[in-house]
C-alpha cells in the first residue's frame, strides 16, 4: 500500500512540480530543490500575456451590437470605418449594468396589502386580549403571546422585502470597455478560494469537477489563480489535485473549442445530447466521444487513489522519493503548498497558458484553535495575497461548481464599474443544486429564501453572504471602509513603499531586514513615523512585511521583488498556527469567528461598516451544488444553520445591539435581526402547534364565541394573508409549490433543528460545546431515489413526530365527544378540528420521510413517540391546569331548622 501511494505522488517531481512545507522546529526545509521551486516562483510572475478579444462566435448568436451595425447597414447609415468606431466608443461607454424595479402595478398592491394586514392584526389582537376565555385562561393566555410573537416575527420577515430590485449586466460592454483589441487586457485577475475538509465525506472527484469548472472558466487565463484548501491534509486529496491538472490540459482546449456549458465535465456529460437536433458537427461528436472516454478514465485513476487511501500504512504515507508525507497526522503537521499549475512549461495540449492551481494545506498544532472553515478562509486570503494578491476573490465550497463560465464576468460588471464599483464589498449569487427530487420534498431549492428575501435585501443594502458563490473586494475583506463619497480617495499604494521595509521583530518573520532589503525595491526611506505606522499594521495583519505591502495596494497586485523564495518562505509563514495570535483576523478582518455561520457574521460585519452589496441573478445559474437529499441530512443542515444564529445572538455582533455606530440601514438590521433571532420562534411555534390537540382533548378552545363584529376581522386577517401569499408570489416570480413547501418545512424545522439550536446555544453560553460533522456528499448525480428515502435516526425527529400523534389522538378524542355530547357539540368541534389539520397538513412531508420507500414509520420513533404523548396526557389528566377548578357545596353543621 505505502509503495502504491508513493508511486502516485512521486510523479509529480518528474513533472517539474514543487512542493514545501514548514516546521519551525526542523531544518529540513533548507534541502528542497531551489532549481526546481525557481521554476514555479516564475508563475508568480506579474508580467502576464497580452490577451486579446476572443474571436469565435458561437452560431446563430449575434451581440446588440453587431445586430446594430447590420441594421444600420441595411440603411445605408454606416459610411465608413470611422463611424463604427465611434459607435463602440460611444457604447463602452454606457453602464455596465442597470437596475430593474419591480414593476409598481405588482409591487404597490403588495405593499397595501402588508399595511391592511397591519392594521386587521392590530384590531384583531385588540379584541383577543379584551375578550379572554374565563374557563380556560392559561389556555388563552399562552396563545395570545405565542400569536403576538408570530405577528412580530411576520413583519420583521416582511419589511425588508418593501424595495424589491433585480439587475441586468452587460457583457458586451464590458469587453468593449476593457478588452479591446490590440490593447492590453486590463479585466481585473480573480482569485478563486475551494475550500474541503474531508476527501472521504466530499469525495475528490466532486473538488476536481469543481477545480475543473474554475480552471475553464471565461476570463483570461493569466487572471485567474485557484487556491484549493485542503484541512485533512490528505494526499488523497493532493494526488487527486495533479490528476486533475494533468486532464486540464486536453478538457479545457474543449470546453474553448465548442463553447460547452457547463464545464464540468461530470455534470457536462450527464447530459442528453440530440445529435440530429441543430444539425450538430460530426468533429465535433467524435470530440465529444473521445472526450468522454478521456473522463471516464480520468475517474478510474480517481477511484483507484480513493481505494488505495482507504487503509493507512503503520508506517504512514510515504512519496515516492522516500520522503514522509507531512500530513500523515491530520491534526499535527506542518503547512504545504503545492503549485500543480501555472509554473513554467504548465501548457494545454494546444501549446496555451493555463490558469493557476495552488494547494494549501494550514499548519496545525494540538493546543491552538484552528477555527474549522473561517480559519481555513482566513489562511488562504493571507496566501493569496503574498502569491497573487487579486483585488477580487471568488469563494467556493468543494461542491459548488461554476454552472455558467461568464460568471465571473457577470461579477465584474459591478466591481469594476467606475461609479459604484468601489464601495461593493461583494456580489452574492443565489444557490441552485442538483439532484433534488422533483416535488423538492423538504424545500432544498430554498427558493423563497433566494428569489424573494434577496431581492427585497438588494434593494436596500445588499443581500447577505450566504458562504458560497460570492465574489468579494479583497479590501473589504481586510476591514478597511469604502471610499467616501465626500472626499476625494488618497491613495494608500503609494504609502506602502515607506513602510514596508519596516519588519518589526526579526525573530517574528521568516527572514531578516537584510533579506528584505534585497528583495524589496524602493525601500530605502525609514521615517519614525512610517516605523509607527508599521507597527500598527503589524498588530492588525501579522508579522508579515510582505502581506502588509499586499493590503496597502489597493488594486492588487505584487511588489516589485527580486528574490522570489522570499515570497514562497511567506506563505508558509503565514498560514502557520500563531501567526493569527494577536492581530485582529477573525476579529475585525477576514472572515470572522465564534460562529459555525461565519457567513452571516462576515457579511453583517462588512455591512455594518458602510459596504454595499449586489445581488446578482443571470439568465444561466451561475453556480450549481449538491443539497442533503434524505431528511436526516436536511434536519442536520438546518440544525447548524439555527445553531449559527443562536451563537452570534449570544455574542458581541447581535445586531440588536452592534453596529450603531456603523451605516447600516434600519431595515438592513431588521433583515440581519431576522436572520439572528428566528431559531427562537420555534418555542411559540411548538406551543403553539400543541394547543389544537390540548383543546381537542379538554373541550375548550382559545377563542370565546365570536360577535358579529369578531367574525368580520378575523376573516379579514385570513383574507389578507392569503392575498399577500397571492401578491409576493406574483411579483417574485416563485411558483406555489415551492412557495407551500417553504412554509412546510418552516415548521417542520421548526419545531426540530431550531428548537434543538435554541438548546444548543444555551449550553454553549453556559460552556457546553457541539461538534458538527460534515455532510457526506454523493458522487452520484442520478441517485437522489436511493438518498431520498434513506433512513437515518436522529433526536430531531422526536418532536414533530409526537406533534403529529398528539394532534392525531385529539382529532380522535374531539370526534368521540362530540358523538357523545350530541348535535351542538360539532359546531365549536370544526374550530379545533381545522387547527389540528393545519399542523398535521405542514408536518406531511416529515411523515413521508419517516415512512420511507416502505410507508413504515421505524419503529424506535414510534416508541419514543407514543412514550412522549402518554406521558404528556398523564401530566394533563394529574394536574389539569388549563381547566377551572369546580368547588363543591359549603358544609356546615345543621341545626334544628337544618
Amino acid at each position: 500500500m505505502a509503495a502504491s501511494g508513493s508511486a502516485a505522488t512521486g510523479s509529480h517531481s518528474r513533472k517539474g512540480l514543487g512542493f514545501m512545507h514548514f516546521d519551525d522546529s526542523d531544518e529540513e526545509n533548507e534541502a528542497f530543490n531551489q532549481q526546481q521551486w525557481q521554476h514555479n516562483v516564475e508563475a508568480f510572475s506579474l508580467a502576464g500575456s497580452v490577451a486579446t478579444k476572443d474571436s469565435e462566435i458561437e452560431f446563430g448568436f449575434l451581440s446588440n451590437t453587431e445586430k446594430h451595425k447590420e441594421r444600420k447597414e441595411k440603411k445605408g447609415l454606416i459610411s465608413n470605418d470611422q463611424e463604427d468606431e465611434d459607435y463602440i466608443l460611444a457604447e463602452a461607454r454606457q453602464p455596465l449594468w442597470r437596475k430593474v424595479p419591480v414593476p409598481s402595478s405588482l409591487i404597490n398592491p403588495y405593499r397595501i396589502v402588508i399595511v391592511m394586514r397591519l392594521v386587521v392584526l392590530a384590531f384583531f389582537f385588540r379584541f383577543r386580549i379584551l375578550n379572554p376565555v374565563h374557563d380556560a385562561y392559561p389556555l388563552w393566555l399562552i396563545s395570545v403571546i405565542c400569536e403576538i410573537w408570530l405577528a412580530l416575527s411576520w413583519l420583521v420577515d416582511q419589511l425588508p422585502k418593501w424595495f424589491p430590485i433585480t439587475r441586468e449586466t452587460s457583457l458586451e460592454r464590458l469587453s468593449l470597455r476593457f478588452e479591446r483589441e490590440g490593447e492590453q487586457n486590463k479585466l481585473a485577475p480573480v482569485d478563486v478560494f475551494v475550500t474541503t475538509a474531508d476527501p472521504f465525506k466530499e469525495p475528490p472527484i466532486i473538488t476536481a469537477n469543481t477545480v475543473l469548472s474554475v480552471l475553464s472558466v471565461d476570463y483570461p487565463v493569466e487572471k485567474v489563480n485557484c487556491y484549493v484548501s485542503d484541512d485533512s491534509a490528505s494526499m488523497l486529496l493532493y494526488d487527486t489535485l495533479y490528476e486533475t491538472s494533468e486532464f486540464a490540459r486536453i478538457w479545457i482546449p474543449f470546453v474553448n473549442k465548442y463553447s460547452i456549458e457547463p464545464r464540468a465535465p461530470e455534470f457536462y456529460f450527464s447530459q442528453k445530447v440530440d445529435y440530429l437536433k441543430d444539425k450538430v458537427h460530426p468533429t465535433f461528436v467524435r470530440d465529444r466521444r473521445a472526450m468522454k472516454r478521456e473522463y471516464e478514465e480520468f475517474k478510474v485513476r480517481i477511484n483507484v487513489l480513493i481505494s488505495k487511501a482507504q487503509k493507512k500504512p503503520e508506517e504512514g504515507w510515504v512519496m515516492k522519493d522516500g520522503t514522509p508525507w507531512p500530513g500523515n497526522n491530520t491534526e499535527d503537521h506542518p503547512g504545504m503548498i503545492q503549485v500543480c499549475l501555472g509554473s513554467a512549461g504548465a501548457l494545454d495540449k494546444d501549446g496555451k497558458q493555463l490558469p493557476r492551481l495552488v494547494y494549501v494545506s494550514r499548519e496545525k498544532r494540538p493546543g491552538y484553535q484552528h477555527h474549522k472553515k473561517a480559519g481555513a478562509m482566513n489562511a488562504l486570503v493571507r496566501v493569496s495575497a503574498v502569491l497573487s494578491n487579486a483585488p477580487f476573490v471568488l469563494n467556493l465550497d468543494c461542491d459548488q461548481y461554476i454552472n455558467n463560465s461568464k460568471t465571473i464576468r457577470e461579477a465584474m460588471c459591478f466591481l469594476m464599474d467606475p461609479q459604484l464599483g468601489k464601495r461593493i464589498c461583494f456580489v452574492q449569487f443565489p444557490r441552485r443544486f442538483d439532484g433534488i427530487d422533483s416535488n423538492d420534498r423538504y424545500a432544498n431549492r430554498n427558493t423563497v429564501f433566494y428569489d424573494i428575501m434577496m431581492k427585497g435585501l438588494d434593494g436596500i443594502q445588499g443581500p447577505v453572504y450566504v458562504g458560497t458563490g460570492c465574489v468579494f473586494n479583497r479590501q473589504a475583506i481586510y476591514g478597511n471602509k469604502p471610499p467616501s463619497d465626500k472626499k476625494p480617495k488618497t491613495s494608500r499604494s503609494s504609502f506602502c513603499c515607506c513602510c514596508c521595509c519596516c519588519s518589526g521583530d526579526d525573530s517574528e518573520s521568516t527572514f531578516d531586514l537584510e533579506e528584505m532589503d534585497e528583495g524589496l525595491e524602493g525601500f530605502e526611506e525609514k521615517e519614525e513615523t512610517s516605523f509607527i505606522s508599521m507597527k500598527k499594521f503589524e498588530k492588525q495583519y501579522g508579522m508579515s512585511p510582505v502581506l502588509i505591502a499586499s493590503v496597502l495596494m489597493e488594486d492588487g497586485g505584487l511588489p516589485k521583488v527580486t528574490n522570489t523564495q522570499l515570497l514562497i518562505k511567506e506563505a508558509i509563514h503565514v498560514i502557520s498556527c500563531g501567526y493569527e495570535d494577536k492581530t485582529e483576523w477573525g476579529k475585525e478582518i477576514g472572515w470572522l469567528y465564534g460562529s459555525v455561520t461565519e457567513d452571516i457574521l462576515t457579511g453583517f460585519n462588512m455591512h455594518c461598516r458602510g459596504w454595499k452589496s449586489v445581488y446578482c441573478m443571470p439568465k444561466r445559474d451561475a453556480f450549481k451544488g449538491s443539497a442533503p437529499i434524505n431528511l436526516c441530512d436536511r434536519l442536520h443542515q438546518v440544525l447548524k444553520w439555527a445553531l449559527g444564529s443562536t451563537e452570534i445572538f449570544f455574542s458581541g455582533y447581535c445586531p440588536l445591539w452592534y453596529g450603531y455606530t456603523g451605516k447600516l440601514k434600519l431595515l438592513q438590521r431588521l433583515a440581519y435581526t431576522n436572520n439572528i433571532v428566528y431559531p427562537f420562534t420555534s418555542i411559540p411555534l411548538l406551543v403553539y402547534c400543541t394547543i389544537p390537540a390540548v383543546c381537542l382533548l379538554t373541550g375548550k378552545f382559545i377563542v370565546p364565541a365570536l360577535t358579529n363584529v369578531a367574525s368580520i376581522w378575523l376573516m379579514a386577517l385570513f383574507t389578507s394573508m392569503i392575498l399577500t401569499c397571492v401578491l409576493e408570489l406574483r411579483w417574485s416570480g416563485v411558483n406555489i409549490q415551492d412557495w407551500w413547501r417553504n412554509e412546510q418545512f418552516w415548521v417542520i424545522g421548526g419545531v426540530s433543528s431550531h428548537l434543538f439550536a435554541v438548546f444548543q446555544g444555551l449550553l454553549k453560553v453556559g460552556g457546553v460545546h457541539s461538534n458538527f460533522t460534515i455532510r457526506t456528499k454523493s458522487t452520484d448525480i442520478n441517485s437522489v431515489s436511493n438518498q431520498l428515502y434513506l433512513f437515518k435516526w436522529t433526536t430531531l425527529m422526536i418532536p414533530p413526530t409526537s406533534l403529529v400523534i398528539l394532534n392525531m389522538v385529539g382529532i380522535v378524542a374531539g370526534i368521540s365527544d362530540a358523538i357523545n355530547s350530541g348535535y351542538n357539540s360539532w359546531g365549536p368541534l370544526f374550530g379545533k378540528i381545522f387547527f389540528s389539520f393545519w399542523v398535521i397538513v405542514h408536518l406531511y412531508p416529515f411523515l413521508k420521510g419517516l415512512m420511507g420507500r416502505q410507508n413504515r414509520t421505524p419503529t424506535i420513533v414510534v416508541l419514543w413517540s407514543i412514550l412522549l404523548a402518554l406521558v404528556f396526557s398523564m401530566i394533563w389528566v394529574r394536574i389539569d391546569v388549563f381547566l377551572p377548578k369546580k368547588t363543591g357545596p359549603v358544609l356546615k353543621q345543621c341545626g334544628v331548622e337544618c
